[in-house]
């Protein structure tokens, strides 16, 4: 059985929840498949519709549903809200990408008899999975990660059927979102749900399963790609998985204003309890100490708060432990107020973000390391992270690496001092893939020599900003090189999302009423095309 607790007291929250059989997983994983064999003919503008649909199930829903997510997450409601709100434009966006059409990659060359060799008539665009998508929520973002986020949102985009392991750390809410969704759907089944940790290997080992999305921990994401790589037909799998973030704030960053420097990374560093793998964990800054002393009071004046989950919680204190190792203590944050009355309005951070945390709760954790809890587990101590800052200079840094750039989930982070920009750039190059890199510069020109290495690094990169605000638009990338992903051409953000569940199909010299109407030499349904080399 899972039992829920509520970040605050540590309490059970709800009934006991049975984890899902190997049988009723299968019966889940099946019923999607058939469901989604109508599903993937059904025209787009049509899926569109039922995706505005969804949306507008989940915002008619918003009041019951953010509170349900508060009792399991401590989050808040501002940020509950906004994060409903955030999930439901995701299911919108891909509303707009299915209209578009672009997302088809058509592409057509007419047949040619004067080349050498001759050419048939080749027509080619992309086509959802022959399969179930299997999507494996996260614990921090309960709406925009997990059953309402945007993987399943792409995927049913895309064509596809989509069946949820639900994260251990909010799985009543998992349920109640799954039936805001499916009854906006036109068959129910195109959305499964499945609980508990066995029932993660179940699905991935499902031979309907067409591909897997997955947001959580590095150990998560190997523990699943060993999993498909166990199955005599191995499918694609899109993690993403762990980030640093690094920020090098350059020489001519001082002469701005160096007090909102710090507080900018302060309030990033702690949004959400840094429960976010944009957090800015590691910050490159000039050895001056007029800039230390605004960064060391800035984070002295944070307040810490409940992680999601026993397992977040442990982590952040082993992480917290390591960085002591290797550097040493800049600044502390203050503790939490004991939650109370007003627990409900604790942790309103504004949702700007997207990303992950937990590994979803895989065959083989513990119980506390799942997320959630038993019958025999229950603990009346609630986990409450503190904000740290730790200090070193670069080359101690780059002694102790990789120890060092390990990223630590939660409100910590590692202040690195520099004297010359040229080795920063250097230990750059040692570092692993990131979802973001930022430069805090006055002087573009001061940034001409690290753009290459930062471009190589890291997915994103962000110009006087901080990490921690991913926006759903058609021009987002949130992926980056391993670790930060499993696939750095590939996004888990905006409307390109939509392509990892898409294979392309291509039609030689078929007669123009066999073709999909997207193809046919009408274009009845004017998607956009590239005809013979042009567009």
């Amino acid at each position: 059985m899972i039992i829920a607790l509520d970040p605050r007291t540590g309490r059970a929250v709800g009934e006991p929840i049975s984890e899902s059989t190997e049988e009723r997983v299968a019966a889940i994983v099946e019923a999607a498949a058939t469901a989604g064999r109508a599903w993937r003919v059904t025209p787009a503008a049509e899926r569109a519709i039922v995706l505005e649909a969804v949306a507008d199930a989940l915002m008619a829903s918003a009041d019951d549903l953010w509170r349900a997510a508060d009792t399991e997450t401590a989050l808040g409601e501002v940020r509950l809200r906004g994060e409903i709100a955030r999930s439901a434009g995701q299911f919108r966006l891909f509303a707009e990408v299915l209209r578009d059409g672009g997302y088809l990659d058509a592409i057509i060359d007419h047949a040619d008899p004067q080349l050498t060799p001759p050419r048939p008539d080749i027509r080619r665009m992309n086509q959802p999975l022959p399969g179930v998508v299997g999507v494996f929520a996260a614990s921090n973002f309960p709406f925009a990660f997990s059953v309402a986020g945007g993987d399943v949102a792409s995927a049913l985009a895309a064509g596809c059927p989509v069946v949820v392991k639900a994260h251990p750390g909010h799985p009543v809410l998992s349920g109640l979102v799954a039936t805001v969704i499916q009854a906006a759907l036109p068959e129910p089944e195109l959305l499964g749900l499945v609980q508990g940790a066995d029932a993660g290997r179940y699905l991935v080992q499902h031979p309907a399963v067409a591909a897997v999305g997955f947001t959580g921990s590095i150990h998560g994401g190997k523990a699943i790609q060993g999993l498909i790589n166990e199955r005599p037909d191995p499918i694609p799998f899109y993690g993403e998985l762990g980030s640093v973030n690094p920020v090098i704030v350059l020489p001519s960053a001082l002469n701005g204003d160096v007090t909102s420097l710090a507080t900018g990374f302060a309030g990033s560093l702690t949004l959400g309890v840094g429960q976010f793998c944009t957090n800015p964990g590691l910050l490159f800054v000039p050895d001056d100490d007029t800039l230390l002393k605004a960064i060391a009071h800035a984070v002295s004046e944070t307040t810490g708060g409940p992680m999601l989950t026993p397992k977040i919680r442990d982590g952040y204190e082993e992480g917290v432990a390591r960085l002591a190792l290797g550097a040493a203590e800049l600044a502390i944050g203050q503790e939490a107020a004991p939650a109370g009355n007003d627990a409900v309005a604790g942790n309103n951070a504004a949702v700007d973000e997207s990303a992950a945390a937990g590994d979803g709760g895989l065959a083989g954790d513990s119980p506390a390391a799942r997320g959630g809890a038993t019958a025999g587990d229950i603990s009346g101590n609630a986990g409450s992270a503190v904000p740290r800052a730790f200090v070193t200079d670069l080359g101690s840094f780059a002694d102790h690496l990789p120890d060092l750039a390990e990223e630590c989930f939660g409100p910590a982070a590692l202040i690195v001092k520099y004297r010359d920009i040229s080795r920063v750039g250097e230990v750059l190059e040692q570092l692993p893939g990131s979802l973001t890199a930022t430069v805090h510069a006055t002087d573009p020109a001061e940034a001409e020599q690290i753009i290459d290495v930062l471009t190589r690094l890291a997915g994103r990169v962000i110009w006087n900003g901080w990490p921690t605000g991913v926006a759903v638009c058609w021009a987002m990338h949130h992926g980056g090189p391993w670790p930060a992903s499993t696939s750095a051409a590939h996004t888990s953000v905006g409307a390109t999302a939509i392509s990892r569940w898409l294979a392309p199909v291509a039609y030689q010299n078929w007669p123009d009423t066999l073709l999909p109407p997207e193809l046919r030499d009408d274009n009845p349904l004017n998607v956009p095309r590239r005809v013979d080399g042009r567009r």
